[in-house]
């Protein structure tokens, strides 16, 4: 499988000429990252990992193109584009179904807290074809599987450093890159993939970052 990671919480996956799109967001290469896919994969509704604009003429653009997200970005996106309506389906937290050949697992149900004044919302992290996980803005770690490839939010308005790395050490997965890196300059970047680095290797995770547009095989 090939992933190739663009800004901050989008990735693409391709597979026997079949590519999926994760997090197409307004921080994004969205449109660019979904050309030729056969489906895009939403874990929540924030603008950063949905560019609705970009997904709804992408949509529209191609009667083959499918989406998946919780009910509550689905919903809205059916009303963005109600002439494809029955190609935008909903996910639900613990199920396991097919996207154009590709294995999903879904987890997790909820955004992780930002402020207590600030509403949670629905988030969905994809575990794709047992390898790939990409939990959106959340540190839900699968039960019952060995992640291979896992994607690391490494910073955010919800998180801090220490809570990163002990998601990275809870997975343990073999390899990890970073996403949700939109929001730190190359200081931060430093600051936080060291630790990152240094401490995942004593629990077995080799981890590497990507650039934008950057592939790889995993």
């Amino acid at each position: 499988m090939k992933l190739t990671k663009y800004t901050h919480a989008c990735v693409r996956l391709e597979k026997d000429g079949v590519v999926i799109v994760l997090d197409p967001g307004t921080f994004s290469e969205a449109a660019e990252a979904m050309e030729g896919a056969q489906a895009v994969l939403v874990t929540h509704e924030h603008p950063d990992h949905l560019d609705t604009a970009a997904v709804v003429e992408a949509l529209e653009g191609d009667p083959g193109l499918a989406l998946y997200a919780p009910e509550s970005v689905a919903g809205k996106l059916r009303e963005e584009a109600p002439g494809t309506a029955a190609r935008i389906h909903a996910v639900e937290p613990g199920s396991t179904f097919q996207v154009s050949g590709f294995d999903i697992r879904s987890f997790g149900g909820q955004h992780a807290l930002i402020h207590p004044q600030i509403p949670v919302v629905a988030n969905i992290g994809y575990l794709v074809d047992s390898n790939v996980y990409h939990p959106g803005d959340s540190f839900i770690i699968p039960d019952g599987i060995k992640v291979q490839t896992l994607l690391v939010p490494l910073h955010a308005p919800w998180s801090k450093s220490a809570e990163v790395v002990d998601f990275v050490i809870g997975v343990r997965a073999p390899r990890a890159f970073q996403i949700h890196d939109g929001l730190l300059n190359d200081n931060g970047l430093g600051i936080v993939e060291g630790h990152v680095q240094r401490i995942g290797a004593k629990y077995g995770t080799e981890y590497k970052h990507l650039a934008p547009r950057e592939s790889v095989e995993v």
